[in-house]
C-alpha cells in the first residue's frame, strides 16, 4: 500500500514540477523583497509532549520512546527525500498543491536536506506500558484514569508541542534567505516520582501468570517497587479489554480474595501474646467443634505437632483446635492491627479495598473462629494488604504504610520538595515478630516439598491455598494459590506476595513465581 502511494506520489510530483519550480523561483528572485515588507510568520506544530509519570530512580514510564516528526519546506528534492520515511500522504499531497511547508511523522532522526527539520517528541504510552494498572490512561490529551487522573493538573499543565515557525510575505510566501524559528517540545521532563522500580516491574509482569496479581513493597519504608496485574491490558486495546471475561481492567492488587493459610500468621499471632507459642495439638487428619468436621489436607493426619511444624506443614486441624483457646477479640485486633479491614489509599483514585474483617458477633461463632484462625470463612483481603502485612513482620513488628507517590519534580532529575517520612503503624511486638519470622523461615526452608525456595538468597514465606465455595462442571474446587514472604532475611530489603487467581495449590502455582522473582531481584545487584 505505501509503494502504491509513492508511485502516485512521484507521477504527482512530475506533473507538478512547473508548481514546485515556482514555488522556488521567488525565493531567486531580488525583486522578491519588495513583496515581503508585509511580512509575518507561519507555525507549524508537531504532537503534544505532557509531564511524565516516573520511577523511583527518574526512568520514564510514559513517554519511554521517541517520535521523529519532519518539518518540510516543499522543494523539487526536500519532498522526494522525505518520501522515503514517511507514511502519512496527506500533508504531502496538500503541499504539492499550495508549495507551503508541512509537517508529517518519519522514520530517522536525522536529515542533511535544508529544507528539512527533523524534531523529537516523546510518544506517550509503548506498545507495552510498565504498570499500566498504575498508570492508567488519557483521552484527547485529559488523564482518564490512575496516576494520568489524579495527576492531570501536573502532567497537562506544562504540555508542549515540537513547532516550527517560518516567515512568509503578504501573500503567505517562503521569504528567501529567512532561517525558521525552532522550538523543541520541552514540558515532559517535569511530572509526577513514584516509588515503582522499572526493573522490578518488568520483573512482576513478565512472570506466567494468567489471572492473579504481584506486589514487591520495601519492608522498612513501605514503598511499593512493583504492582503488577494479570492480565494487563494497553490504552490500544480498550475495547477488547472491555469486553473480556477476563477483566483485564480490574487491579486485582487492590482487590479483595479469599485468604487462607497466610492468615495462620495472625494466629501465630495471638498465640504469642496469650502465652500460647508452644501449644502441642494431635492433627489426626479431621477434628470437630460444635458438629462442624474440619478436615486437614493430610488425610491420615500429620500427628502431633508444635506450632513451627504446624506452619510448615500447613495443618488446618491444628488451628482449628487452637482456636478454641484463643480471644476472639484479640484475634480480631491483632489481624486489624496489620491492616486487615482497612482501605489503604495510595492516591486519590488508587485505593486498595478493605476486604473483609470478621466483627465481634461473627468470631464468637465457634465454628466461624475456627474457620477465621486458618484464614477461611469469612475472611477476605487483597495482595496488598498482604505484603504490607509481611512487611510488619519482617519489619520486627513496625508496619509501614503502603506508598506509591515520591513526589513531582520540574526537570526530571530531583524532587521539588523533601520528601515524606514512613509512617508506622506498631502491628506487634519486637519479640512476637522474631517468633513469626522464624516461623516463615520454617515454612519454605523445613519443607522438603518448598518450590519457594531461591536459588540465590535466604528468604523467608508462607504459602496459602485459598477455598473459594466455587465450583467447575466436574465438581472441582476453585482455589487461590498465594505466596508471601521476604528476603534477604538477615536485612529484609523485599517483600514480595504473588496471587494466582483460581490457580489452584499454592505450592504448586505460586511458589515458583516468588522464587524466580526473588533470584531475578537479586541478579539485579
Amino acid at each position: 500500500m505505501h509503494q502504491r502511494a509513492f508511485l502516485i506520489l512521484l507521477a504527482l510530483l512530475a506533473g507538478n514540477a512547473a508548481l514546485l519550480a515556482s514555488v522556488a523561483a521567488p525565493m531567486q528572485n531580488p525583486n522578491y523583497t519588495e513583496t515581503a515588507l508585509h511580512q509575518s510568520q507561519i507555525t507549524i506544530t508537531a504532537g503534544t509532549a505532557e509531564g511524565t509519570i516516573y520511577d523511583r530512580n527518574f526512568k520514564p514510564l510514559v513517554n519511554q520512546q521517541t517520535q521523529y516528526y519532519a518539518f518540510v519546506k516543499p522543494s523539487e528534492s526536500s519532498i522526494p527525500e522525505i518520501l522515503h520515511h514517511t507514511k502519512e500522504m496527506t500533508p504531502i499531497l496538500k503541499a504539492i498543491k499550495t508549495g507551503k511547508p508541512f509537517c508529517c511523522q518519519v522514520d530517522t532522526a536525522f536529515s542533511d536536506h535544508p529544507d528539512i527539520i527533523i524534531l523529537e517528541l516523546p510518544e506517550r504510552y509503548s506498545e507495552n506500558p510498565p504498570a499500566q494498572h498504575l498508570l492508567g490512561y488519557t483521552l484527547e490529551h485529559t488523564g482518564i484514569t490512575g496516576l494520568e487522573a489524579d495527576y492531570d493538573n501536573i502532567l497537562r499543565k506544562y504540555e508542549d508541542s515540537a513547532s516550527v515557525i517560518y516567515t512568509v510575505d503578504a501573500l503567505g510566501n517562503l521569504l528567501p534567505g529567512a532561517e525558521p524559528i525552532i522550538h523543541p517540545a520541552e514540558a515532559e521532563n517535569a511530572g509526577v516520582v513514584t516509588t515503582l522500580d522499572a526493573e522490578i516491574q518488568h520483573i512482576c509482569e513478565n512472570q506466567n501468570i494468567q489471572k492473579g496479581a504481584i506486589v514487591v513493597m520495601h519492608p522498612e519504608s513501605g514503598d511499593i517497587l512493583a504492582m503488577a496485574s494479570f492480565p494487563d491490558y494497553t490504552p490500544q486495546n480498550l475495547g477488547t479489554a472491555i469486553s473480556s471475561q477476563d477483566s483485564p481492567l480490574i487491579n486485582r492488587c487492590l482487590y479483595a480474595y479469599n485468604v487462607g493459610s497466610i492468615f495462620k500468621l495472625m494466629t501465630c499471632a495471638t498465640a504469642y501474646t496469650q502465652g500460647l507459642k508452644s501449644y502441642l495439638a494431635e492433627c489426626t487428619g479431621s477434628t470437630e467443634i460444635r458438629n462442624q468436621i474440619f478436615r486437614c489436607h493430610k488425610l491420615d493426619g500429620h500427628g502431633l505437632l508444635d506450632m513451627k511444624q504446624a506452619v510448615t506443614a500447613s495443618c488446618n486441624t491444628y488451628f482449628v483446635q487452637l482456636s478454641t483457646l484463643l480471644h476472639p477479640a484479640l484475634m480480631r485486633e491483632t489481624a486489624q492491627n496489620f491492616g486487615f479491614g482497612t482501605i489503604i489509599p495510595l492516591t486519590h483514585s488508587i485505593i486498595s479495598s478493605a476486604g473483609t474483617l470478621p466483627g465481634i458477633r461473627d468470631l464468637n461463632r465457634p465454628a466461624e473462629m475456627a474457620n477465621f484462625c486458618f484464614g477461611q470463612g469469612l475472611l477476605t483481603a487483597t495482595p496488598l494488604q498482604i505484603t504490607q502485612m509481611t512487611c510488619g513482620i519482617a519489619n520486627n513488628g513496625n508496619m509501614p504504610i503502603a506508598r506509591l507517590i515520591r513526589g513531582i519534580t520540574d526537570n526530571g532529575q530531583d524532587l521539588n520538595a523533601e520528601e515524606s517520612a514512613p509512617r508506622y503503624a506498631k502491628a506487634l511486638k519486637r519479640n512476637a515478630a522474631y517468633f513469626l519470622q522464624n516461623l516463615m523461615i520454617a515454612a519454605i526452608n523445613e519443607n522438603p516439598n518448598s518450590k519457594a525456595v531461591p536459588d540465590t538468597v535466604f528468604a523467608a514465606g508462607k504459602t496459602s491455598t485459598a477455598q473459594t465455595g466455587r465450583y467447575d462442571e466436574n465438581g472441582i474446587e476453585y482455589c487461590h494459590a498465594w505466596i508471601t514472604g521476604y528476603f534477604p532475611i538477615d536485612h529484609p530489603q523485599y517483600a514480595v506476595t504473588v496471587l494466582v487467581e483460581d490457580g489452584g495449590y499454592g505450592n504448586d502455582a505460586a511458589a515458583p513465581v516468588f522464587k524466580n522473582i526473588a533470584d531475578q531481584i537479586t541478579a539485579l545487584k
